[in-house]
């Protein structure tokens, strides 16, 4: 399958379904399923800001940073685009230069699989029969 490596406490923000854009400093051109992969090396531990769904403020949203080294989900990147201000709340961050939003679909939960991760978008042994889907 396909990966990506995410920082948490993001790749868990995307497994939960709160975040459904993945922000980058590049496009791609791959569309279809990529399994989010967990950094080894987490953000931090620190509150994170999320935009209230009718934009007129912000609150502090804490979440654990953990697992770190492991696949955690599997979406559907089905497509990007320049990063917009809208797209602030579903990427969990705010706009920043140069930003592209890669829009996920159909995220699904799996059972933590380790992986090393990679740069980029990356190729991984996993087959979609090892995965054990999480409700």
């Amino acid at each position: 399958m396909k990966a990506i490596s995410v920082k948490q406490p993001f790749a868990n923000l995307i497994a939960e379904g709160h975040k459904r854009i993945e922000t980058r400093l590049w496009n791609t051109h791959y569309r279809g399923d990529l399994l989010i992969c967990s950094s080894l090396i987490p953000i931090g531990y620190r509150n994170f800001v999320k935009m209230l769904p009718d934009g007129h403020g912000i609150y502090e949203w804490t979440i654990k940073t953990g697992p770190l080294g492991f696949a955690v989900a599997v979406a559907n990147l089905w497509n990007t685009r320049p990063m917009i201000t809208e797209d602030q709340e579903d990427a969990c961050c705010r706009i920043y230069p140069g930003a592209w939003s890669w829009l996920l679909s159909n995220i699904r939960k799996i059972e933590p699989i380790r992986v090393k991760g990679q740069l980029r978008i990356f190729n991984t042994d996993i087959k979609p029969d090892d995965l054990v889907f999480i409700q």
